[in-house]
């Protein structure tokens, strides 16, 4: 620890030499705000107008297929979307959220499972990389990019979302925010209060794509090869 500061003021203490200037550590001068848009972009929309734009961004620019359902109705779509999507062996995280909405039970009584575990460790990354589907409990939604936000834990691998054949995201109405601003809010908020941080924020912006031999966009490339959000309707 004592090395890497040492090296990191020697650093400031160079790159200060070559600005010809004394080394600053508190910020000096002020700035004009030229816009809000970081900010308030997208806040004007009420739940209903941010939902829709989020499907719309997600569907449109992201390919990632969205369902929206109601609370009472959420288990069964599942089913519909896992049978729609061949079934097989499915991966869940070990979220009270999943099984609060009957999505975990659901699952089980119908396909082989593996629920994430802290104790089972390489069983669960075995397990995940052979799964047909994946579901997960997003955080948050962010409209403008149509992505997801996940917090990873020892309860909540990465692997469940990464490493399934299809990857889906279930993500509350209530939840979703204008966009990335927001978000950044809620975690310093977090950490300002104390509270322990998540080990990974994973922002997900549907399945991995490129589009960089001859321009022809391919959808796919690494992870999974389709990304679905179930979106209960909360509110």
């Amino acid at each position: 620890m004592m090395l890497d500061q040492q090296n990191r003021q020697q650093f400031l203490d160079h790159l200060a030499a070559q600005l010809g200037r004394p080394l600053r550590k508190q910020v000096t001068g002020s700035y004009q705000t030229v816009t809000q848009q970081p900010t308030l972009r997208l806040t004007e929309l009420n739940d209903d107008q941010r939902c829709a734009e989020f499907i719309k961004v997600a569907t449109e620019v992201m390919a990632v297929e969205c369902v929206l359902t109601k609370a009472e109705d959420a288990a069964t779509a599942l089913l519909d979307l896992c049978e729609k999507l061949q079934g097989g062996e499915v991966i869940l995280n070990d979220d009270p959220r999943l099984s609060e909405y009957g999505l975990t039970q659901a699952v089980q009584a119908r396909y082989p499972t593996h629920i994430w575990s802290a104790a089972t460790g390489e069983e669960n990354r075995t397990f995940a990389e052979k799964a047909n589907i994946g579901i997960v409990f997003a955080e948050y939604g962010l409209t403008e990019s149509g992505g997801i936000v996940l917090y990873s834990s020892a309860e909540r691998g990465r692997s469940s979302s990464l490493l399934p054949q299809v990857s889906i995201a279930v993500v509350k109405k209530s939840t979703i925010l204008p966009r990335v601003a927001q978000l950044a809010t809620i975690l310093h908020q977090k950490a300002q209060q104390g509270e322990r941080m998540p080990s990974c924020v994973n922002i997900i912006s549907g399945p991995s794509a490129t589009a960089d031999i001859e321009l022809v966009k391919v959808i796919g490339v690494h992870g999974p090869i389709k990304q679905v959000y179930l979106v209960i309707e909360d509110i």
